[in-house]
């Protein structure tokens, strides 16, 4: 037994020293080989927290200097819209922390990252961002290419094969919006513009993105099974107007061919409208058309308001700031994130109030018990109301690679638990209206934020000077001097002047300077390079002094009353 011991004991630590001679080569390495896998997602330990799903911008200090109070809160903690029954607008007021998240775990946020940006040169980082990692030279989607061949350590189920979302998207936008593959066949994706939403996502504050939408097969088909770029549209153009809960404007189409009556004036006509009108209770119902039509009509497929049906997908791009010859900005063609989000089964209305009702008991019963994520990050990270997300991030050598368990953990929170989601999406309910550039179906590459108005609530109110107004600055974390300076007064007050100019071109609020850009491209690749994600993902130099390391138990935010949206 003895030698036995001392024989694996001596087999341990040829392995020991093997990791560390292979460890030592990548630290020395100027150039990390591509092909190596430097995570595993057979591995669901935790690192750094359970509460991953906490974002970092909930940690922010809400009193000021000079006693101001910020309310950054009610951009995400809100009144609900139905079906969505999660009212926690409350959260605008006090910290709702259970004792075991009190301890902010982002500690990316305290770094100086100054002497890191310092070693990055303007060009250096312009040649980085303007190099793709999503095609390769051939014009070929290089993760895609990587998952026919799974590496093991990405294969969950070990079962050979990559069982999440490949890759399909080629970037090939026509006039309608509409993505082509190299064969000039409609992939199904369909780019639309939005307002982005408030703080965080503002390219002033680090990224650019973008956002597409895919309707499950069925939707994109007649009802002969054919594929049907206008069947396709108009089962959009339907969604969307179950989603924002409005009227949607469509081209003259004859209602006959399809048997639907679109405007809801109780004729087969020419209609130029998506009228919303659906109570089911009192007998007014919508309907889909082509081949969904024939499975709703059939009880296989589900239509309600402010719902997806199953089988939607979003894509999503989180880009560096790249900009053209005259400062403006543009999406870089490298990706920092892509995320990918699928509705995998129906939930209806008492089903989805249940949930948020089982929600506030399980706080209750448990206040204590942390969130319990399901899923894994191959098949997908399930948010308990239908829909499973996943996402591929930067390796060391800049290369997408899939997002271990625990910082898939990170999306999760944002897209489940919120009081401002529409069935857990932000950018699909703040599409473009008919009314904008190619009906508000299209790239940003294609027309850019210059000249978008700025949003508007059902009441008037300006969204995003509200954000300023409440929240004193362009983010949560109130460390963008930029729009400081330009926006607000010494005493903190809104330069009314200013403010009036966003109502017309939000770029003025929205767009960095260069000077900025290329400072938060730079802050960025230093988090890629440390491959320290799981301890935030915020791009800054200087420390952050906004956030609290731990948050005192029963600390109120100093605001008297929340912000409700009419």
């Amino acid at each position: 037994m003895i030698q036995l011991l001392k024989k694996h004991q001596f087999k341990l630590f040829v392995v020991i020293l093997l990791f560390v001679g292979l460890s030592l080569l990548t630290a020395f390495s100027d150039k990390p080989s591509s092909d190596t896998v430097e995570i595993s997602l057979l591995d669901n330990r935790i690192q750094n927290t359970k509460a991953a799903y906490i974002p970092s911008q909930c940690y922010t200090k809400t009193r000021g200097q000079n006693d101001r109070i910020h309310n950054p809160c009610f951009s995400c903690h809100t009144n609900p819209k139905t079906p969505n029954f999660i009212d926690d607008s409350e959260l605008q007021l006090s910290y709702d922390f259970r004792d075991t998240a009190r301890k902010n775990p982002w500690t990316n946020l305290f770094k100086d990252r100054t002497a890191a940006v310092e070693k990055i040169s303007d060009e250096e980082i312009m040649r980085y961002v303007r190099q793709s990692n999503y095609f390769d030279e051939h014009g070929d989607i290089r993760l895609t290419k990587k998952l026919q061949q799974v590496p093991e350590a990405w294969d969950v189920n070990k079962d050979g094969k990559w069982n999440g979302y490949q890759p399909d998207c080629y970037y090939n936008f026509d006039q309608e919006g509409f993505d082509r593959d190299p064969s000039g066949k409609d992939t199904g994706w369909r780019a639309f513009g939005y307002t982005p939403f408030l703080g965080t996502f503002w390219p002033t504050n680090g990224s650019t993105d973008d956002v597409l939408i895919r309707l499950n097969e069925s939707f994109r088909q007649n009802e002969a099974g054919q594929y049907d770029r206008a069947v396709y549209k108009l089962n959009l153009a339907i969604v969307e107007a179950l989603i924002q809960n409005k009227d949607v404007t469509i081209p003259p189409t004859d209602e006959k061919v399809y048997g639907v009556d679109l405007d809801h004036n109780g004729k087969f006509n020419i209609a130029t409208q998506v009228v919303f009108k659906w109570d089911p209770r009192n007998g007014i119902n919508m309907s889909y058309v082509g081949k969904a039509k024939q499975l709703l009509d059939a009880k296989q497929t589900q239509l309600a308001a402010g719902l997806y049906p199953v089988g939607t997908e979003f894509l999503h791009t989180v880009r560096y700031i790249d900009m053209d010859d005259k400062d403006q900005i543009q999406l870089a063609a490298r990706i920092k994130e892509l995320r990918y989000g699928v509705k995998i089964n129906w939930n209806n209305y008492s089903q989805l109030r249940n949930a948020s009702m089982s929600e506030t008991k399980e706080i209750h019963d448990f206040p204590e018990r942390l969130r319990r994520i399901v899923g894994n990050p191959e098949a997908g990270m399930l948010n308990g109301v239908g829909w499973a997300y996943q996402a591929f991030i930067e390796d060391k050598t800049g290369e997408l690679r899939p997002q271990s368990y625990e910082e898939s953990v990170n999306c999760m929170g944002c897209h489940s638990g919120l009081g401002v989601t529409t069935d857990s999406s932000f950018a699909f309910p703040r599409k473009l209206s008919a009314d904008n550039f190619q009906a508000g179906w299209y790239y940003w590459n294609q027309k850019g934020i210059q000249g978008l108005k700025e949003p508007q609530w059902k009441d008037g109110t300006w969204e995003y000077t509200q954000y300023l107004t409440q929240n004193q600055s362009a983010n949560e974390f109130r460390n963008n001097d930029e729009v400081i300076a330009k926006f607000f007064k010494e005493d903190g007050s809104l330069k009314q002047d200013e403010a009036d100019k966003i109502h017309q071109d939000i770029s003025v609020l929205l767009s960095p300077s260069r000077e900025r850009a290329m400072m938060l491209n730079k802050a960025y690749k230093v988090i890629v390079d440390e491959q320290s994600y799981i301890y935030g993902r915020d791009a800054h130099v200087k420390p952050i002094t906004t956030s609290w390391d731990i948050v005192p138990a029963g600390e109120t935010t100093g605001v008297e009353s929340p912000v409700l949206r009419p």
